[in-house]
């Protein structure tokens, strides 16, 4: 059991973070697996700035006084931020009884067998009371399917058909295309309309294509004055 800490004086009790393990130091990732992490949360960073959030990859979560962590490959969790010092040993995870709530969505990438997703942390992840899990299977060796999302309802999660998670206002979908020079499925976070969202180098490259549009509408306006006989320059 965690050594408990008196924080308030209406007796209520929370465990004490410098009993708590906030990192092992354990490298556990394979690259495909790690690149798939940052997409998720770089295009989170990228695309919602006018929103309150905190997102990351491989960061634990204390749900429960005395249970160790679980450390999910990507979890969201919505109207909150990581307090300014996170050097501190109790901002270095995510405790949820500091932060108030558990995250919205927990995201397990499926590397072998072992990591019991539809077993185990899919039973955590329903004890913390995430209201979305998502396993992305991408070799499908926990089955047929490449994506689950499961939803909470009352007490447990239920599978469903849906990729839109409406407490979130956000959705999952399988885009076949190229990041960071690997041409591959990869799960990216999208809009009810199916667009995804976009990473940086895609804002930017979106940015120059509107640019060069731009420049081809102003070439085309000033040839048709020209053939009119008006100076553009001089307007």
């Amino acid at each position: 059991m965690v050594q408990q800490v008196l924080i308030n004086d209406d007796d209520y009790y929370v465990p004490d973070a410098n009993q708590l393990v906030t990192e092992d130091d354990t490298p556990v990732d394979n690259f495909a697996s790690e690149k798939q992490q940052r997409l998720l949360v770089g295009s989170l960073y990228s695309t919602l700035q006018q929103q309150t959030f905190l997102a990351a990859a491989n960061v634990g979560i204390y749900h429960t006084d005395g249970q160790p962590a679980i450390v999910p490959d990507v979890f969201l969790s919505l109207d909150v931020q990581v307090p300014q010092n996170w050097w501190e040993k109790q901002n270095r995870c995510y405790m949820v009884w500091r932060f108030g709530k558990p995250p919205e969505v927990v995201i397990e990438i499926v590397s072998n067998k072992e990591g019991d997703e539809l077993g185990k942390k899919l039973k955590i992840y329903e004890q913390m009371r995430a209201s979305y899990y998502i396993v992305y299977d991408h070799n499908q060796q926990l089955g047929e399917k490449v994506l689950r999302v499961y939803e909470l309802r009352g007490r447990r999660y239920f599978e469903t058909s849906e990729n839109w998670l409406e407490q979130v206002g956000l959705g999952v979908t399988l885009w076949e295309g190229k990041f960071e020079e690997r041409q591959e499925t990869w799960l990216r976070w999208c809009y009810q309309d199916g667009n995804v969202l976009s990473i940086g180098d895609e804002r930017a490259e979106q940015e120059r294509q509107r640019a060069e549009q731009a420049e081809q509408r102003t070439q085309l306006l000033a040839d048709r004055l020209r053939a009119m006989g008006v100076d553009p320059d001089t307007l």
